[in-house]
């Protein structure tokens, strides 16, 4: 399981985060089959995301942002 800090969702492209989304923005290496999103970080947009586990503190930060967390 990749673990991807909160920061670094400014790489990806678009609304979305999804796996694909992460791994075509390099934030999680091509043969990485899950990923986690962790409280690390800040965000300052609203993002959806989509398949991507997400721990606690990290899903209200991007709530908190206008976000959705999706299972």
């Amino acid at each position: 399981t990749a673990e991807v800090r909160l920061s670094e969702l400014v790489f990806v492209q678009g609304d979305e985060v999804s796996l694909s989304s992460l791994k075509a923005a390099h934030v999680v290496r091509k043969d990485k089959v899950r990923a986690r999103i962790v409280l690390s970080g800040a965000i300052d947009r609203a993002v959806t995301v989509k398949g991507v586990a997400v721990t606690k503190g990290a899903r209200a930060a991007i709530e908190a942002a206008g976000g959705k967390v999706e299972e």
